[in-house]
């Protein structure tokens, strides 16, 4: 093989730069800008050359390259990392006149300033998932979801896939900054992915909020590329050292930001005092249902950041800045009839079937009406006309009937007694409002089942959609969930269009759900009454498999936190029927039977027990692996960011801005001798021990 073919020539290394250059200018103009300059196949053309150049020679590689969007890297799960500066939330306004309240309250506390002084910076709230971009030296290093606004999800290989994120900011930036806003989809993009989604077989996404917050948190970054998500900056975190940076207004941080390469709605803008932001208001609550994302009000901050400064933050919430909510968008249309769903508890739903009416630029043809009661006390007959409202700007709901248009041919919906799916007779138990069927053979039930079973709050099984679920309990291959495990070649070969690759696919997801599922999905996916995410992850905190989650008692079981009489009965009653005793048995045949790892012994006293710890550069006698788990053995709480409740930073060789932060913040910094010497004093001596053991061997 001859050199040519192992390093590039000059200037092979300067079309690769060029190229870069290229479409990451083009990538602005188009997702930022809106203003093609070339034609998407003159891209993709480009785009394939910097590829093939970078295939030939890997020495090319750059992780802020436009080909590291297509997305590859596969995850076993998401890290959660702690935000630097906290996300909060925003106070709402529901009216007007509570926005002229706030105003009020923050003259207040702004004495000897007049309203007419009072500016702010407004732009639309969007309907997405609140992000925060951490930059270093001008490259995308992290991206971690808001959580709970003190800890997020790391979800960087995903978010490097968004096309209109600057991998590498333009022009000159901060050394750090952390850039915050919202990951959303366009109303046209959501319904065309709905289709494709359709025409797979899978469940539909509820709104553009949920697609694009399932699509940022999946495992496969390929899937994330596939999906057409927009990054809408509105704010920073910490820039360079300093919170929110150092911007004198609003508009010039987010001026900044723009010409960092970040998008930002187009129709934000200065609102000169508060009687302008409650124009800006009412112009956006007018073209809202034209504007190409979905928004449910404005959000209004204090632009002069100095007053942002003075007035500071309530326990949740920042006083400088409030969203200001729309009034939910009605329309009037007729309820043409009634029908009646069985979810996978046995529950019977009553929907409302509309004639199809547009609301807020979306055509609402379907509302919940969630029970038999509730039909009576909104008086609704079938044929009557509705009010219809999405709430939210997403959930379709009936609002009330209209009886003054009644024409006397309506008629009164009667609640079936029977189960529209098998025909059993349903029941109402005391004291609830809902009816069930009681049949665990019925159809209906099976099929919601499964769907729960393999969704995101179950097993979280990729490929399996509603339309095989379909198929597979109405052809007779599926009777319970345990049968999915059982599914062959053979069985999936006779479904239209399944193919060979999709058929190879959906059993090697099955196979891999069978050796990677943790117990709490396990707990999870089997649909307890009661038991939801948090409850199953405390019982798989507690016990180390479903035997001894079913052989724990009703006293036992409500001495776990969170769990009270209600959840414990019904925990013991799953695992007491007879047909869900055989269901986990076979289960344990298939040999999906997740197992908790024991948990370790608590450290209650040394110096490292209880504290917060991070790792950053490199460490000369253990592994960063070795060296966490060391501090955890002494009791320590390993994390992976910086922020103000670190305890302790372990810094090795070539210690990076993580360094920089915690000495800013005034966080301890500990040296590796520092740091075994803590080992030594902590009760997990032998650790530090056995670390220097392996020290000296090595060096023999």
């Amino acid at each position: 093989m001859s050199q040519h073919t192992l390093f590039p020539t000059e200037t092979e290394q300067a079309r690769a730069q060029e190229l870069r250059e290229l479409l990451e200018h083009h990538s602005w103009r188009y997702y930022v800008l809106d203003d093609p300059e070339i034609s998407d196949a003159e891209y993709d053309r480009l785009l394939r050359e910097l590829s093939e150049l970078e295939k030939r020679f890997p020495s090319l590689a750059d992780p802020a390259s436009p080909t590291s969007r297509i997305g590859g890297a596969v995850l076993d799960s998401l890290e959660a990392r702690d935000h630097t500066l906290r996300m909060y939330s925003l106070d709402n306004a529901l009216s007007l006149t509570d926005w002229r309240e706030y105003v009020e309250r923050t003259l207040r506390l702004l004495p000897g300033l007049e309203a007419s002084r009072l500016a702010f910076w407004v732009d639309p709230k969007m309907d997405g998932l609140a992000m925060e971009l951490i930059y270093e030296n001008g490259l995308l290093t992290t991206a971690l979801t808001r959580g709970d606004g003190h800890k997020g999800e790391v979800v960087t290989e995903a978010m490097r896939t968004v096309k209109n994120i600057p991998l590498r900011l333009r022009g000159e930036a901060p050394r750090f900054i952390e850039v915050r806003g919202e990951v959303v989809m366009t109303t046209r993009d959501f319904a065309a992915l709905n289709r494709k989604q359709d025409e797979a077989g899978l469940k539909p996404f509820a709104n553009p909020r949920n697609a694009a917050a399932g699509s940022v948190r999946q495992l496969d970054s390929r899937i994330t590329a596939s999906r057409p998500l927009r990054f809408m900056a509105y704010g920073v975190g910490m820039v360079d050292g300093v919170a929110g940076g150092t911007w004198p207004t609003y508009h010039e941080l987010m001026q900044a930001l723009n010409a960092m390469g970040f998008a930002s709605a187009p129709e934000a803008r200065v609102c000169s005092d508060p009687e302008a932001v409650e124009a800006a208001f009412n112009a956006l609550n007018a073209q809202r249902d034209q504007l190409p994302f979905e928004i449910d009000g404005v959000v209004a901050k204090l632009n002069d950041t100095s007053l942002q400064e003075k007035l500071g933050y309530t326990a949740r919430a920042p006083r400088w800045a409030l969203a200001l909510k729309f009034p939910p968008m009605q329309a009037e249309t007729v309820l043409q009839d009634i029908a009646v769903q069985v979810g996978r508890t046995g529950v019977l739903t009553p929907v409302a079937n509309l004639k199809p009416v547009r609301i807020g630029g979306v055509t609402v043809a379907r509302a919940t009406l969630h029970n038999e009661d509730e039909i009576r006390a909104k008086d609704l007959l079938i044929g009557d006309t509705v009010l219809v409202q999405r709430a939210g700007d997403v959930i379709p709901e009936v609002v009330c009937s209209l009886p003054e248009k009644r024409s006397g041919r309506e008629t009164e919906f009667v609640f079936p007694s029977h189960c529209p799916a098998c025909n059993s007779p349903v029941f109402r138990e005391t004291g609830e409002v809902a009816r069930r069927c009681v049949n665990s053979s019925c159809p209906a039930v099976l099929k919601e089942s499964i769907r729960f079973f393999v969704s995101k709050g179950g097993l979280d099984i990729q490929g399996i959609g509603s339309r095989w679920i379909e198929e597979f309990v109405d052809k007779g291959l599926v009777h319970s969930t345990a049968d999915l495990f059982t599914l062959t070649h053979a069985a999936l070969d006779g479904l239209d269009r399944m193919g060979k690759k999709l058929a190879d696919n959906m059993l090697q997801a099955l196979e891999h759900a069978k050796k990677e599922s943790r117990l709490a999905q396990m707990i999870s996916a089997l649909g307890i009454r009661h038991v939801g995410a948090q409850t199953a992850k405390a019982l798989a905190a507690r016990y180390r498999d479903l035997d001894q989650v079913a052989a724990a008692g009703f006293e036992e079981l409500q001495t776990i936190p969170d769990i009270g009489p209600q959840v414990a009965e019904s925990i013991c009653l799953y695992f007491d029927t007879p047909a869900n005793k055989e269901l986990l048995a076979r289960f344990r045949a298939l040999g999906l039977w997740p197992r908790s790892a024991p948990p370790a012994p608590e450290v209650s006293e040394g110096p490292l027990a209880g504290k917060s710890i991070l790792f950053t550069g490199t460490l000369s006698s253990l592994s960063r692996a070795e060296a966490q788990s060391a501090a955890e053995e002494a009791g320590a709480r390993v994390v992976s960011g910086v922020s103000r409740k670190l305890d302790m930073l372990v810094a090795g060789e070539a210690a990076g801005s993580k360094l920089t932060k915690a000495e800013a913040l005034g966080i301890r910094v500990l040296n590796e001798a520092a740091f075994l010497e803590l080992l030594r004093q902590n009760s997990g001596k032998e650790a530090a021990e056995t670390v220097v053991a392996r020290e000296q061997l090595r060096l023999i």
